[in-house]
């Protein structure tokens, strides 16, 4: 685990130098848009196979890179910090090939060797992919790929962004999320009614104060954190539909843009800080170690109140619903000119974030209670007004029942038992009271800023129709 943490850092650095390079010098309104490739392959040595990582670059989003600077700094990351010694061979520029067909030619191409290929396992290919995932997310704008050649076996992966979002933040330049929701739509959702997206939400920039231990290692400046929510999947066209918070998923990122990787004390322990009952949930849980590993960031279970609702049953499954919560930390500061000194500062932040957050704790705390409460509020309020929906669709079942089952006239009873195609009046009340629940759940409002697209039609069933109704 100890050569897997050491690996992470040597990568993490060499994407921090990329992506601080080009914020240095990165212009308002420039288009975001090109491939990062992260390639580890091996190469065999006289005695042993050692893995090497090359990671590549093309596009416009890395013109603004300043070459010069960058390479000062990525010569001093190989001497100060990379674990195998002596020259790094390069890969074979076939394996680049595809890459460059896609974005043309290569802005940065930095290689160097990782670790003992011996100690490799499938573990540190999923620690990988879990990183660059979370990476992809707030760099949405670059198209990540993982490439892995190991033992004569070639593995890729494309970290595909469907729908993108941009977020301003203040003073800095815009982030651009992936708001993909790969929730697939229940099955009686209609041809192109489905929002593929999410809508992110921007919350109050909180600043943070540095605490002194830390301004004596050598932070300054200001430092502030910038919250924004992500839920999906997206139900707004769907104001009726019951929905169900279940996760809550808190990621953050240096001021570079780049996933802040680990377990966090400070956030693995906030739940006990929140007050659940003014949320409006029975409890959040955050998820075990092995978990926070795979998934990224702090996973919070929410857990729900577990009411004993005799009429639950008869209603239609709830809708379960996630956030992400991201939080980008930010800094500046007038006396750092140059990106070493941008290195130095954000190795610093992280290495210091648990005391940072420590800190703040209840300024932090205040500032998540409210994100959290903002989403669930929107829940609840949707809650109160199914209860006052499923009242009306209770009278209204009650009375249309009424009418056939009190109804005289022969001809007229049979012709609603046959368009509703049951037997009885019994019967009739349970296939009314299923079409009543669709009819009302799934009603659709289209929206404007929603991702509505083309879905899948699915056969025709014999269930009563909104028509029939």
């Amino acid at each position: 685990m100890c050569k897997y943490t050491k690996m992470f850092r040597e990568l993490r650095q060499v994407l921090r130098a990329v992506m601080l390079s080009r914020k240095r010098r990165q212009r308002y309104g420039l288009k975001t848009v090109g491939g990062l490739l992260v390639f580890l392959w091996t190469e065999t040595g006289t005695s042993f196979k050692s893995l090497s990582c090359t990671v590549a670059a093309a596009g416009p989003w890395c013109t603004e890179i300043k070459k010069k600077a960058l390479q000062a700094v990525l010569t001093d990351l190989k001497e100060s910090l990379f674990l195998c010694p002596g020259p790094c061979p390069e890969p074979d520029p076939e394996e680049l090939c595809a890459f460059t067909d896609l974005y043309g030619s290569l802005k940065l191409l930095v290689s160097f060797q990782m670790i003992d290929a011996r100690g490799f396992s499938p573990e540190l290919l999923a620690h990988l992919e879990s990183f660059l995932h979370t990476f992809s997310l707030a760099n949405a704008g670059i198209k990540t790929h993982l490439k892995f050649k190991f033992n004569q076996q070639t593995l890729q992966q494309e970290f595909r962004v469907k729908i993108k979002s941009k977020v301003a933040k203040v003073d800095q330049p815009s982030v651009i999320l992936d708001v993909t929701c790969k929730t697939q739509p229940p099955e009686c959702v209609k041809k192109g009614c489905w929002c593929q997206g999410g809508h992110p939400v921007r919350g109050d920039r909180l600043p943070l104060s540095i605490p002194a231990q830390v301004m004596d290692q050598g932070l300054y400046g200001e430092l502030s954190v910038q919250p924004v929510t992500l839920l999906s999947p997206c139900v707004l066209q769907y104001p009726n539909l019951e929905t169900q918070l279940t996760h809550i998923q808190l990621l953050v990122y240096s001021p570079s843009n780049v996933p802040v990787t680990g377990p966090s004390t400070f956030f693995q322990i906030i739940p006990a800080h929140l007050d659940c009952e003014e949320l409006g949930c029975h409890g959040l849980h955050c998820s075990s170690f092995k978990d926070l590993v795979y998934s990224g960031g702090t996973v919070y279970t929410v857990e729900q109140e577990n009411w004993e609702d005799p009429e639950q049953e008869s209603r239609l499954p709830s809708i379960q619903q996630s956030v992400r919560l991201f939080l980008f930390l930010q800094h500046s500061d007038p006396f750092t000119s140059q990106l070493s000194d941008d290195m130095a500062t954000e190795a610093l932040i992280e290495h210091h974030l648990e005391d940072i957050l420590s800190n703040n704790r209840q300024a932090v705390t205040a500032a998540l209670h409210t994100e959290i409460k903002n989403v669930l509020k929107a829940q609840n309020r949707r809650k109160k007004d199914q209860e006052k929906l499923h009242s009306a669709v209770k009278v209204i079942l009650s009375s249309s029942v009424s009418i056939v089952s009190c109804s005289s006239n022969l001809d007229f009873r049979n012709a609603c038992l046959n368009s509703m195609k049951v037997c009885d009046t019994h019967e009739l009340s349970a296939s009314l009271c299923e079409s009543l629940k669709r009819v009302t759940s799934w009603k659709f409002i289209p929206k404007g800023k929603c991702y509505s697209a083309q879905m899948k039609e699915y056969p025709e069933s014999n269930e009563p129709t909104r028509s029939e109704i």
